[in-house]
């Protein structure tokens, strides 16, 4: 009975997974990658990208979102476009598949022998903001609705999707799982106190709260990651995160993406170095072989540095020296105990070494309390890895998993231990050496794909005083 079971399921799925017909419509990133036969009578969906319109013929470039490229419809004669179409129009446009007679390998003939050939499904209003010229990443971040149309921002869109894939690969294949840490929590994982509070609207001005207690959008899940780590052995996410610090660089956002990743049973910090570097080098190989021929050669250059390039290591007090001895390049010296700045983070990736650095070693009062302290007393087992252009990329460190140790730094720090008894549970029962590190998804993109501003890698940025829809 049950073989019989077993063999009509196989049939009905055989019968369900070989359905005749494509579910989907091509899109133009499947024409491109496997054209029809010449001569071959399809139909492509898409927007306008431009239109021009001649005596005898008339010229609509479609684009779909797919890639960067462009379907050229050759329209013959110019009074078949319908009085709708205009550029942005959603529109499905039937014609012959044939050689291209310009640049384009390939064209779409549509003529009037098979009757009407092009249906508007979406006409555009006469103040249609994205005409065929330049517009500045300013001016499109005011138009949130319409920004991502333009092929230059569509084409980072695509390149973040790829990396997704491309960090997901990557950690599969060395036994990791992605999991899926809170974004609401009640710790301030960094001691910092950027935090944005959350509270139901109902309960404003009530002494009830919604969860019993403050609550917070989290601004690293690395503390709940480690409950993971603790049960998996090796985990990572990509989650939202927030941070509440009223900067208005470049290169900061109020919600960001971190990808973030916890590993059981090291304790040594170059193992988490040097497993920061592979994956990087996985990553930029990966985009070389991505298909993103749209971006110029001197942002390649950048894939090719994070690929092949020297990725150097020197401690923080090194760091610091070197500073010190270049100090004409900066508005700020620090001493040591002090931060660097975004100004010798840069400097120091960007012109001295010319390509990614890790700094190791910071010194303690400069770091969370979670961190494994060094045999010197002075600073922790941690990395900031440094890239051109960008100055901090990732954060990681060993973490300490002494529970006595760790208590007693919460106590030096005058911290209230009684939130973070959950945490100090991971160290009463089955504690092991362990660490991890966090990236900020944009950040990397930011560099990836040569934005100017990290507000032009993300879909709909928040920074401070600027939430558009």
């Amino acid at each position: 009975m049950y073989r019989s079971l077993r063999t009509d399921l196989r049939r009905h799925f055989r019968r369900y997974s070989s359905g005749s017909g494509q579910i989907l419509p091509k899109c133009i990133r499947d024409i491109a990658q496997n054209p029809p036969q010449i001569g071959d009578t399809i139909k492509i969906n898409g927007w306008v990208k431009s239109l021009r319109i001649s005596k005898n013929v008339a010229f609509v470039d479609l684009v779909d979102g797919s890639s960067h490229g462009d379907i050229k419809c050759v329209v013959r004669p110019p009074s078949l476009i319908p009085k709708a179409l205009n550029t942005g129009a959603g529109v499905q446009i039937s014609g012959v598949w044939t050689e291209g007679k310009g640049r384009q390998s390939y064209e779409l003939q549509v003529t009037e022998q098979h009757g009407p050939q092009i249906e508007v499904y979406g006409g555009v209003e006469e103040l249609y903001p994205l005409q065929k010229k330049t517009h500045s990443s300013q001016f499109l971040r005011s138009i949130p609705e319409y920004r991502w149309r333009v092929p230059e921002a569509g084409s980072i869109l695509r390149m973040s999707s790829k990396l997704e894939s491309f960090f997901s690969e990557f950690f599969d294949e060395r036994t990791f799982f992605k999991t899926h840490p809170p974004t609401v929590t009640s710790s301030d994982c960094e001691g910092a106190g950027e935090l944005f509070r959350i509270e139901s609207e109902s309960k404003l001005g009530s002494p009830e709260q919604f969860f019993g207690k403050k609550a917070y959008m989290t601004v690293s899940t690395q503390l709940h990651l480690e409950v993971l780590c603790a049960a998996l052995g090796r985990v990572w996410t990509l989650t939202p995160c927030f941070r509440a610090e009223e900067s208005d660089t470049n290169r900061h956002l109020s919600e960001f993406w971190m990808l973030e990743a916890e590993i059981a049973f090291i304790d040594d910090l170059t193992q988490l170095t040097r497993f920061s570097e592979a994956m990087l080098r996985y990553i930029a190989r990966a985009l070389q072989n991505s298909g993103f021929d749209e971006f110029p050669d001197e942002i390649k250059q950048r894939w090719d540095m994070l690929a092949n390039g020297t990725y150097t290591q020197i401690t923080y007090s090194e760091a610091i020296d070197l500073v010190r001895q270049n100090s004409s390049k900066f508005t700020t010296i620090p001493t040591w105990g002090d931060s660097l700045g975004s100004e010798h983070e840069k400097w120091l990736a960007g012109e001295y070494y010319k390509g990614p650095v890790f700094v190791t070693n910071y010194p303690i009062d400069q770091k969370p309390f979670y961190m494994k302290k060094n045999s010197d007393g002075k600073t922790v087992a941690c990395y900031d890895l440094l890239i051109p252009q960008i100055g901090e990329l990732i954060g990681g460190s060993l973490r300490e998993h002494d529970l006595h140790k760790l208590e007693q730094e919460i106590a030096n720090r005058q911290m209230d231990v009684g939130p973070l008894q959950w945490y100090l549970n991971l160290r009463r029962n089955g504690s092991v050496p362990h660490g991890g590190f966090g990236m900020g998804f944009e950040r990397l993109l930011q560099y990836v794909s040569g934005a100017e501003n990290i507000r032009d890698t993300i879909p709909f940025p928040r920074t401070t005083n600027h939430c558009a829809c």
